[in-house]
């Protein structure tokens, strides 16, 4: 696309206050409220942002794909390409990792005391800071979220978790151990080495966040594969933490695709650690090819299918709100989405009323028009993807109150979609949709919605909404899941750990467990001669 400065679309006026659509404090901790009363769409315009960054970095520097071959990158609000981007495979992963062990086995950075590296940490989260609204204007060309929420909510939360993760580089250490024995026993927290990561599209550069800010802080080398979806955020913010001081090799950043760059950075031998986060079926493959090649410590953070449980108590006006808010946020491309709403029989029908008003309500359009909650899917497969799953909804019986259709001719919109009358072996209500299709489920009793709410090969996240104390405390401690809200949803503080049961993956992220993810632990023994001051 054409070189254009971006300073226009930063003389726009942005409002916190119409980030989102939840009516009270906001998952992200922000009052933020809605001001919007239509489903509108107009043609979207052109966002003036210089694409700078197009090909892979590796070791320091920005270089073509060794084979010469780009793919598009697409605007999914126009379908139009944005940039052409460098496409990276099986040779450049190797190009990547020997740049990463290089920089691991001979370079400074696990050799520098952990303040030095936490002060290139802080500057690299000073640069974000500084850039933000640049950051955000690229995110949301190439992932089509509103300009708004990232602007204003995400590019903020991951200059936050920089700064969290800076905060620990220096406070990792070991423990002095007590044996059976005249033995000084101590343990070593040390980087694993070489970490290989995979991001999805979803959230770009918050997923950027949470792999590669605990990953360095523990001292470790990573080579990062991004979305073929989503590229651009993650390259531009690695040349800013390059200009922060980090030494080159330590953070390489490959394009391309997961059958050729991300399975072979899963099964290279020399990759200590791997992270990866999107579908459950590709977390499958990626821990086959792991456990194939050096049997690699991997995370995983997958699929969800998550309750959103509305007690019989609830204020229906504020329970309606949340709901929404937990299924539609980010154009319901959120793994820990309350895609299953769970509605208590007595106040089933006039919720399913008001859910359905609140949906027509949702603004959808343009993401870089003030006010717009909802911009397009993220390409056409998806697109077409969630189509299929409305088609299944209304063919297997479940009502449909609204939406359910293409909004626009131009794009990947589609308008909120609201099903009432679901049933549990409904694909709209066991599979995981990636989309804005709310279904709600009705039950009578709380041991019925929890035997309901487990009965599912997921376990991510759950949201409950209720006035009882011992309503909440129950079902937080009964639903199999690796996350509860209560009476809010989606709070993604640094500190607070998120991962799921099930086949919803297996370790966490953020907080101070997601440490571990990239450390190892060696025992140190040694004979203590003088047994009198043992």
């Amino acid at each position: 696309m054409a070189t254009r400065r971006i300073s226009w679309l930063l003389s726009r006026p942005i409002s916190a206050s119409s980030v989102l659509s939840l009516g009270r404090k906001s998952s992200w901790g922000r009052d933020i409220y809605c001001f919007c009363t239509a489903n509108t769409i107009e043609e979207p315009s052109t966002p003036p942002i210089q694409v700078e960054h197009t090909q892979l970095l590796i070791n320091g520097q920005f270089v073509d794909a060794a084979s010469g071959r780009t793919f598009p990158t697409l605007d999914p609000s126009k379908e139009e390409v944005i940039a052409h981007v460098s496409e990276g495979d099986a040779e450049d992963i190797n190009r990547a990792v020997s740049a990463a062990r290089k920089a691991f086995d001979e370079g400074p950075w696990p050799r520098m005391t952990a303040y030095e590296r936490a002060k290139i940490m802080y500057r690299f989260a000073d640069l974000l800071e500084k850039y933000n609204d640049e950051i955000a204007a690229l995110e949301s060309l190439d992932s089509g979220k509103p300009y708004e929420q990232a602007a204003k909510v995400e590019i903020p939360t991951v200059t936050r978790l920089f700064r969290y993760y800076a905060g620990w580089a220096d406070k990792i250490h070991g423990l002095t151990v007590p044996a059976d024995g005249p033995h000084h026993v101590q343990t070593l927290h040390e980087p694993i080495g070489v970490a290989g990561q995979i991001i999805p599209w979803n959230f770009p550069l918050l997923m950027y966040a949470w792999k590669v800010g605990p990953a360095l802080a523990c001292g470790n080398a990573v080579v990062l594969k991004t979305a073929e979806q989503t590229p651009l955020s993650a390259l531009y913010a690695s040349k800013l933490f390059h200009e922060a001081g980090l030494p080159p090799g330590v953070l390489n950043v490959v394009s391309g695709f997961g059958p050729t760059a991300g399975a072979a950075l899963a099964s290279h031998m020399d990759v200590d650690k791997l992270a990866f986060t999107g579908s459950t079926g590709t977390g499958k493959v990626v821990l086959e090819l792991a456990s194939k090649s050096n049997l690699k410590k991997v995370t995983l953070e997958l699929g969800g299918k998550s309750p959103f449980i509305v007690c019989e108590d609830a204020d229906i006006d504020s329970a309606v709100e949340l709901a929404h808010f937990a299924l539609f946020f980010n154009q319901g491309q959120c793994c820990c989405a309350g895609s299953r709403t769970f509605v208590h029989e007595r106040i089933y029908d006039e919720f399913v009323e008001k859910a359905k008003a609140r949906a027509l309500r949702r603004v959808v359009g343009d993401p870089f028009e003030k006010g717009v909650e909802q911009g397009p899917q993220i390409d056409a497969d998806q697109f077409v993807k969630i189509l299929n799953y409305i088609r299944s909804g209304t063919e297997n019986g479940a009502t449909l109150e609204t939406g359910g259709e293409r909004l626009g001719s131009k794009g990947y919109f589609i308008r909120p979609t609201v099903f009432s009358n679901v049933e549990d072996n409904m694909l709209i209500a066991t599979d995981e949709i990636f989309g804005p299709v709310q279904s709600i489920l009705k039950f009578k009793d709380i041991n019925e919605v929890i035997r309901r709410s487990n009965k599912s090969r997921f376990g991510l996240a759950a949201g409950v909404f209720t006035n009882n104390l011992e309503t909440a405390n129950t079902l937080m401690r009964a639903l199999r899941v690796g996350t509860v809200w209560i009476n809010c949803f989606d709070v993604f503080d640094a500190a607070i750990p998120f991962g799921g049961y099930k086949m919803s993956g297996n370790g966490r992220e953020k907080g101070i467990y997601s440490l571990d993810n990239y450390l190892q632990v060696k025992a140190v023994v040694s004979p203590l001669k003088n047994a009198a001051w043992l």
